[in-house]
């Protein structure tokens, strides 16, 4: 059984990752309403990671015999002030959840938890890409491309 702070950061953790999911869900939505389709459903397949990291970390509990718990995930905006804004507010959510999982693997290693610490560690990793990815769609948004033509630039 994992200690008592771990359980509790992975707990909070499903709920950030839910959230995340369903923000992602709705930059998908800021993006059918302007008729950018690629956009969607780059926005769409985050969406689905991060459920699977979620479910991931939720079934990583209930193997090692710990509560797994699904907190109340807020209601995710659906309008966005441009493009730029909402790979922007991307990088920063994803910024956050790198170093929540940061956070966990000190937690993991302070208390002598190696096999936790390992199961973080592909979470780690994954973060990098994700943050990579942002930063590259910021830097093509902010190359002033139009958002149609930059469609067959996106990440599948």
């Amino acid at each position: 059984m994992l200690s008592t702070a771990l359980t509790n950061a992975l707990q909070t953790q499903i709920g950030y990752e839910f959230s995340a999911s369903q923000t992602y869900l709705g930059m998908a939505a800021y993006f059918h309403a302007q008729n950018l389709d690629g956009w969607a459903k780059f926005f769409e397949r985050q969406s689905a990671e991060e459920r699977e990291h979620a479910l991931k970390i939720f079934h990583y509990l209930l193997e090692t015999g710990s509560p797994a718990k699904l907190p109340i995930i807020p209601e995710a905006p659906v309008e966005y002030r441009s493009a730029l804004e909402t790979v922007e507010k991307s990088l920063e959510q994803e910024q956050k959840v790198s170093q929540a999982f940061k956070d966990m693997a000190a937690i993991a290693l302070k208390e002598g938890d190696y096999t936790g610490f390992g199961f973080l560690q592909w979470f780690i990793e994954e973060q990098v890409e994700e943050e990579a990815t942002f930063e590259r769609l910021i830097a093509l948004v902010k190359s002033g491309i139009n958002l149609f033509q930059a469609e067959a630039l996106l990440p599948q």
